[in-house]
């Protein structure tokens, strides 16, 4: 059996969602490699637990390959720059501050601290790039542009560099059923952010996840 690669879009927070995504659901292997595409915090109400439960995948030989997402981005603009703060604090920082049990952000374990720094932009395996938001397609590297990779997402790509890739990415939540249709046609992008965080909204509330050898998709 071929090893599986699996990626998962934005969590925010939503810990119950993604752990039964990746215990039920999935039923991750220690033989799988596992993408997640950034925004684990924020907006949601247990961005420390998902943090953690990250961390002990990875901690128990679990292959999980963590990106950076613009609210990851954002938390460390803000700890390392008080000017940051509001920007953050305006985008769902308030849950996170909550969630790990603090009042100031300076106030976060280092731990955390360096698990974000940590984080990469991008992942490339076999035709696949993944990536948070996407690449701005107008410069001679794409991968120079780091601000691009966490915020700005393009539904099509022309640079050379993107020739018979698929690009995979979250960060614009679209429906669900948008999600599977652009799966199900083969299309060279594809967005995995089906808005777990917005349960309220018709056609979103959910956790994603896209097997990529079988192009198995997997919600909760």
């Amino acid at each position: 059996m071929k090893n599986r690669i699996i990626a998962i879009g934005d969590v925010h927070g939503c810990f119950g969602q993604f752990r039964e995504l990746i215990e039920d659901s999935i039923k991750l292997r220690k033989s799988d490699k596992l993408i997640l595409l950034g925004d684990y915090i924020d907006r949601g109400n247990q961005s420390k637990e998902v943090v953690d439960y990250i961390l002990h995948l990875q901690s128990r030989g679990f292959n999980v390959i963590p990106l950076m997402g613009n609210h990851e981005k954002m938390l460390l603009d803000a700890f390392y720059d008080r000017t940051s703060l509001p920007l953050w604090i305006s985008n769902g920082g308030m849950e996170t501050l909550k969630s790990f049990g603090i009042s100031a952000l300076n106030d976060i374990s280092n731990n955390y601290i360096e698990f974000f720094n940590d984080l990469e932009l991008y992942y490339s395996i076999d035709k696949y790039l993944f990536v948070h938001a996407g690449f701005n397609d107008e410069i001679e590297n794409p991968f120079d542009d780091k601000y691009s990779m966490t915020w700005v997402c393009k539904s099509e790509y022309r640079n050379t560099s993107f020739i018979n890739k698929v690009i995979i990415h979250g960060h614009c939540p679209i429906k669900v059923k948008d999600c599977t249709k652009s799966i199900h046609d083969n299309l060279p992008v594809l967005n995995l952010d089906t808005g777990c965080v917005y349960s309220d909204k018709v056609g979103y509330g959910k956790l994603t996840a896209l097997e990529l050898n079988t192009m198995t998709v997997y919600t909760v």
